[in-house]
């Protein structure tokens, strides 16, 4: 499977990692393998798409701009405690989504030639300007809006 303007189909295989912590055992889960699907499939490994958006342009701006720019693996949980690879985002936001919602999220420094591309999809689609969100109809420097009308904490 070839990657598109926006879709880049990736082999994603986890493996289970078993410690001894005290005398008790925890288990936790680790990404194995991430690969192209142009690339043979590793055993055990789910085919899982990386998806832009360009509504999601300044999250991947972001993202990439940082020193260790990263891809998450959003993962599903089965009843058994299994971990599944679901999709595959550059947007932090979308994995801070996740577990805020308490859905397992493994991360991995993004490979070079995954930011190119997005790099690419930022270009071709037109960078959008980051800003806080604010509140526009007030403003500020003129002492105009909503809450300059009223007498609170004045005396007359």
């Amino acid at each position: 499977m070839q990657h598109t303007e926006s879709q880049w189909p990736m082999h994603v295989s986890l493996k289970k990692v078993e410690k001894q912590v005290g005398r008790w055992t925890s288990v936790t889960w680790e990404l194995d393998q991430i690969l192209p699907a142009t690339h043979q499939a590793p055993e055990g490994s789910k085919v899982v798409m990386l998806e832009l958006y360009k509504d999601e342009r300044a999250s991947y701006r972001l993202n990439l701009d940082m020193d260790n720019a990263m891809l998450y693996i959003v993962c599903d949980e089965l009843e058994d405690g299994t971990w599944v690879p679901a999709a595959v985002s550059a947007d932090q936001n979308v994995a801070a989504g996740c577990l805020e919602g308490d859905t397992p999220v493994l991360n991995l420094p993004m490979p070079e030639a995954i930011a190119c591309w997005i790099e690419a999809f930022i270009t071709r689609h037109g960078e959008v300007e980051i800003c806080a969100h604010r509140r526009k109809h007030v403003n500020r420097r003129k002492n105009e809006g909503p809450s300059s009308n009223n007498n609170f904490g004045q005396r007359n």
